[in-house]
């Protein structure tokens, strides 16, 4: 007769899978690639397999996407990244996403090699717009980096009608950025949309009217901290 308990084995792999937070399939060239260096490092000289083990293990844990719980009210923009609120201040939304000239509340997230990496939708709602446009490398802390860096920039409208840019900026070392949606799709707030290799930065743009929940200097983690809450019953008129 089978016995009703779990074996230690299968504890174990679950408790690993409960524990060890699943890659991004971006990351997986960068994983195997790593891997297949370091054997090739071990047969050479086994303390360089060991160096390699390493860099092999951090690879996997950069391009970790834990699974978040998004908060569900409908007023509310979410954290699209971890990392620190850089700035808080009013700014033109990027000329390419033709929202006009009219201040918004932008939010700028830093994040830093150690920061989990993928970026989460900040509300439900239709991709507008998406557009990408080369730029140069400057450290993302810095204030013109939202206009000169690399950045791949995304209008959502929500709902009732309210929009938002979220904007994935290249950093000093990055060198590329991925996004996963496109124009016309349905996306749900804290769901992942892409990711930005290997230091970055993401702004988002809320309503000059909505009232912001975080502070300079503020931790946020991507698709569960509340940035701000919209203003109700935004459309077009």
């Amino acid at each position: 007769m089978s016995s009703t308990h779990e074996s230690p084995l299968a504890h174990l792999i679950a408790l690993a899978k409960d524990t060890v937070p699943p890659m991004h399939p971006a990351g997986r060239p960068f994983v195997i690639g790593a891997a297949v260096a370091t054997l090739v490092l071990r047969r050479t000289w086994r303390p360089l397999g060991v160096v390699g083990a390493v860099l092999t293990a951090w690879c996997a844990w950069f391009f970790r996407e834990p699974a978040r719980t998004t908060p569900t009210r409908s007023d509310l923009a979410v954290a699209p990244a971890d990392g620190a609120v850089a700035h808080v201040e009013s700014a033109v939304p990027p000329a390419e996403l033709g929202l006009g000239e009219q201040p918004m509340t932008r939010i700028s997230t830093f994040l830093t090699i150690f920061d989990v990496h993928v970026q989460r939708v900040p509300v439900s709602g239709t991709v507008e717009k998406v557009v990408y446009r080369p730029g140069k490398f400057l450290s993302a802390d810095l204030d013109k980096a939202s206009e000169d860096n690399e950045r791949n920039s995304m209008t959502l409208r929500t709902d009732d009608g309210t929009r938002v840019a979220v904007v994935q900026i290249a950093g000093l070392v990055a060198r590329r950025i991925v996004c996963e949606v496109a124009e016309g799709d349905t996306t749900s707030a804290g769901s992942t949309y892409g990711l930005i290799r290997f230091g970055s930065r993401v702004d988002l743009y809320v309503p000059a009217e909505s009232q912001v929940l975080v502070e300079p200097g503020q931790r946020t983690i991507g698709g569960e901290t509340p940035l701000a809450e919209l203003p109700r019953g935004k459309r077009d008129r």
